[in-house]
């Protein structure tokens, strides 16, 4: 007979950068909580580049922080190069991007989590899931124990069924030769989850003492570094640079004279890859024109020789990977510490999944990360908290959190995910969210932290801390609105330095901070009476007032979007006896249910005409109702 362990409230299957952020919120808020993993070493594990952020991507673990999650913690304490991006656009592409020490950040996390209350972590490969009438009552392990559990949340990465492929070899296993998991694979085929087959790669690594970095253009990090989290107030340490090089014509042709050994061109490879994160000989078919490619030598940590070949990402055969290799410049005696290789693995469809990701058939289960389509550490991790959050306010009766496109980026990537699904592996970009000039990484405590301090994912504390900032913030722009500076020979001196028009009365600090070429640091040549502000205070400051007109037409647009999204649709509705519904439409709605107008507006294959009929069908039945009850 199998052992039955003690219930929890929450079990978390998986240990990646999706599980750590769903167990921790699980435990943080209360709930009994247990996390499963095949190996504990491979806790937090970073199986391609060890880093963090990027364009978008910063701003998710911006907006994790603010809630209340660990991953902009964690990677403040174990970055070894930190960059932000994109700093010759607008701050609403601002992005932080660090090199992480990948050792480090994973020993940290581990420890974050043994010392958390509420939280058990187990070494256990799970290999089925307990389901009876619709709803999730546990899960069993390899060894046959049965866990009972309120709530589960799937969070298994690329391990479904993972195949490993270089050149023409192939073999089961997950990211870095781990044990795949095959068993909970079939175990999601039996409880009718459909599943999609998706495919990502990892570029070869190198020892560091064999390269020549001579003919590389050195990348040194930024001074100050700018932290993820708005709990670090400074981070003072010895950056390690990274290098940029390029491809020749010489590596082109390799990759063109071996394409027929590809597994993406040979049919090896069935999953569909990411289209923003291209294997090279990808790039080199699509891209036939370049003469050349970036291609960055960045390192896996601080006591290690290996580095990282970012953007060199392949599944060609080893023979024809050293070889391109060897064509590089600075690469032409590199020692091959791993070869590069692409992954196969399972997902599910996550369109099956409601906006809190628990799944509209199976009562009690959600999931979060790779499982769900998307691909990168920062969107699984923004998912897990989301779901380790949701899978608590289910448990305590209450409604879900969901952040909306106007709201967050993650709001944008859960929507995304669940009301249009996709067909290879999700990236976030900027792109994706329409008001992208309101979502900036930088007002993110602002937008988020008083919704993390209300689910009780922030401190009594931290939240003081903020309010005194907000505070700060307000009373500076207040201040300079009421300033006036008059036309004197001081102030026409400081206008002439700038190359900024001169003034003939006198003018409100506020509305010279408004031009360009004027800079809020600048102004304390003219304003005796400016305050020490904190950099992070002044900068929101100069962002707020230099920005307020398109800030203000931002928020109007958000405010028409506010009005499609509360206009909720009854989860009883039979879109079937809706006339004037197109077939298409009919069948997309009652297969994804959407909560609100503004998410069915968003489903493909329903259209404007759609929508207007579904309005004036809620205005009669909300009429018909408002009639019965009287």
């Amino acid at each position: 007979m199998s052992f039955v362990h003690e219930p929890y409230d929450v079990i978390v299957v998986g240990a990646g950068h999706a599980g750590c952020e769903a167990a921790l919120a699980a435990a943080r808020m209360g709930a009994k909580t247990a996390i499963f993993t095949m190996n504990l070493d491979s806790i937090a594990n970073m199986p391609c580049n060890p880093n963090i952020g990027g364009t978008a991507k910063g701003h998710l673990v911006r907006e994790i922080d603010a809630l209340g999650g660990e991953m902009g913690k964690c990677a403040d304490k174990t970055l070894i190069q930190s960059r932000t991006l994109n700093t010759a656009k607008g701050p609403a592409v601002y992005s932080l991007r660090a090199q992480i020490d990948r050792r480090s950040y994973q020993q940290v996390m581990k420890h974050t989590l043994e010392c958390q209350e509420n939280l058990h972590l187990c070494q256990a490969e799970i290999v089925d899931l307990v389901i009876r009438n619709n709803k999730i009552e546990g899960v069993k392990t390899h060894i046959g124990s049965f866990f009972p559990a309120r709530t589960v949340i799937l969070t298994t990465g690329t391990f479904l069924k993972g195949r490993i492929i270089i050149g023409d070899v192939s073999y089961d296993a997950g990211p870095d030769g781990l044990l795949p998991a095959n068993s909970l694979s079939e175990s999601l085929k039996r409880h009718g989850i459909e599943l999609m087959r998706f495919k990502t790669g990892t570029p070869a690594r190198i020892n560091r003492r064999s390269i020549d970095f001579s003919k590389m253009i050195e990348q040194p990090g930024d001074d100050p570094i700018v932290p993820f989290s708005f709990e670090t107030e400074k981070i003072e340490r010895e950056q390690i640079s990274c290098y940029l090089l390029y491809s020749t014509e010489d590596t082109h042709r390799i990759v063109r004279e071996n394409l027929h050994r590809s597994p993406l061109y040979s049919g090896t490879i069935e999953g569909i890859g990411p289209r923003y994160c291209p294997s090279f000989e990808d790039k080199i078919v699509k891209f036939a024109d370049k003469k050349q490619h970036q291609i960055f030598i960045e390192p896996m940590g601080l006591d290690t020789e290996e580095v990282y070949l970012q953007g060199f990402s392949t599944s060609m055969p080893e023979d024809v990977q050293h070889a391109m290799i060897k064509s590089l410049p600075g690469l032409e005696n590199a020692q091959i510490m791993r070869y590069a290789y692409a992954i196969e693995y399972d997902c599910l469809n996550p369109t099956d999944l409601k906006l809190s990701l628990e799944f509209k058939k199976i009562d009690g289960l959600f999931s979060a990360g790779q499982i769900n389509g998307s691909s990168g550490y920062e969107e699984a991790a923004a998912q897990g908290l989301m779901a380790g959050i949701n899978a608590v306010l289910k448990i305590r009766g209450e409604d879900p959190l969901i952040l909306d496109r106007s709201q967050a980026y993650i709001g944008v990537l859960i929507d995304d995910l669940v009301t249009k699904g996709t067909n290879e592996p999700y990236r976030m970009m900027t792109s994706r969210a329409e008001y992208r000039l309101h979502l900036r990484q930088d007002n993110a405590d602002a937008r988020l932290t008083p919704i993390g301090y209300k689910i009780g994912l922030i401190s009594e504390e931290r939240y003081r801390k903020f309010i005194k900032k907000q505070e700060a913030i307000k009373n500076e722009i207040e201040r300079l609105r009421k300033k006036t500076v008059p036309p004197s020979v001081k102030v026409i001196e400081f206008l002439d330095k700038y190359n900024s028009s001169r003034i003939k009365s006198g003018i409100k600090l506020y509305d010279l901070l408004k031009r360009p070429e004027i800079t809020y640091s600048s102004l304390k040549e003219i304003d005796n009476e400016m305050p020490d502000l904190p950099k992070v205070i002044a900068d929101e400051v100069s962002i707020l007032i230099k920005y307020e007109g398109y800030i203000a037409k931002q928020m109007q647009q958000i405010e028409q979007f506010k009005k499609m999204e509360e206009k909720m649709i009854p989860e009883d509705i039979n879109y079937d006896e809706i006339q004037g519904l197109r077939i298409e439409a009919k069948q997309k709605l009652a297969k994804l249910r959407p909560r609100s107008l503004g998410q069915a507006s968003r489903i493909s294959g329903v259209s404007p005409a759609d929508i207007s009929v579904l309005i004036i069908y809620l205005n009669a039945r909300s009429r018909r109702s408002k009639r019965n009850e009287g």
